[in-house]
């Protein structure tokens, strides 16, 4: 499937800032799932400065922008071959240790709700336990935009047992790492949900290791694995550490930091091949 990519993240300031400096997970992965046709990144006012393929196999891009300024866009604009591996990420080159990820940070704290979740899983299958972790995370949090934020903790949307695709990935990563396998959160597009409908934004998954078969992903927002609809962009120990855009600004005049409001519109069109 050839999935096109229109993606623009408009940030405004309150007071204008001195400076903006930037690092981009922006760039697909590379694997055998996906295969990048044409890619580019921009930032209006941005110097493009250094970039680096890290341990986890992500491309990071650094930009700077050179203020006063009180607006910035980036736009990303490409087209990228995809293709259904059932959620297995094959021929992806990394020298992190799968057993890094089994470190919980303060967004994936479980708690008794979270332990109690993962004991669903069962270690004598360890794939079929994946999925089934996956399906009772689908089952706990009922998708519904606007009733969490962006530092709801995992243990905090299965209190809730609402929240959005962030909430679904980071609470099945806590429950697999308390189950044992290492686990990590994924950012990235989606062309389509599972019922067809149009997606508005850009999607969040999870990966989880299992001995034998390597990373897996897992979308318990859209009870599936990644297919060809989806393009990964990186991976982090949560939704945090892999932000595709992470940023400081300092604003004029002032010791700290601007008061910052972002929005975000995404289009993805599909064509078959």
């Amino acid at each position: 499937m050839l999935l096109t990519v229109d993606h623009v993240t408009n940030y405004t300031y309150d007071r204008p800032v001195r400076g903006v400096v930037q690092s981009h997970r922006l760039t697909p992965s590379r694997f055998d799932g996906q295969r990048v046709m044409d890619w580019v990144v921009s930032v209006t006012g941005g110097t493009m400065g250094g970039s680096f393929r890290d341990g986890a196999g992500d491309f990071v891009q650094s930009w700077t922008i050179a203020g006063p300024v009180t607006e910035i866009a980036v736009h990303v604009f490409g087209q990228v071959e995809t293709a259904d591996l059932a959620g297995f990420l094959k021929g992806h080159r990394e020298t992190v240790p799968p057993l890094a990820y089994l470190r919980q940070t303060a967004a994936t704290m479980p708690d008794v709700a979270i332990a109690d979740l993962a004991s669903a899983f069962t270690p004598a299958d360890i794939l079929g336990g994946a999925h089934v972790l996956s399906a009772a995370v689908s089952d706990k949090i009922a998708y519904a935009p606007g009733t969490t934020h962006g530092a709801t903790t995992a243990a905090q949307a299965l209190a809730l047992g609402t929240g959005v695709c962030q909430d679904h990935a980071q609470v099945l990563i806590a429950a697999a790492r308390i189950a044992g396998l290492p686990a990590r959160y994924v950012s990235g597009y989606l062309q389509a949900s599972s019922d067809g409908m149009a997606h508005e934004a850009a999607h969040a998954w999870a990966e989880v290791f299992v001995q034998g078969f390597g990373w897996i992903g897992f979308d318990p927002a859209n009870r599936c694995c990644p297919d060809a609809r989806y393009i990964r962009l990186g991976s982090g120990l949560d939704a945090q550490d892999a932000a595709p855009i992470r940023g400081i600004s300092r604003a004029v005049g002032s010791k700290g930091a601007a008061a910052e409001n972002l929005s975000v519109t995404v289009a993805i069109a599909a064509q078959e091949q």
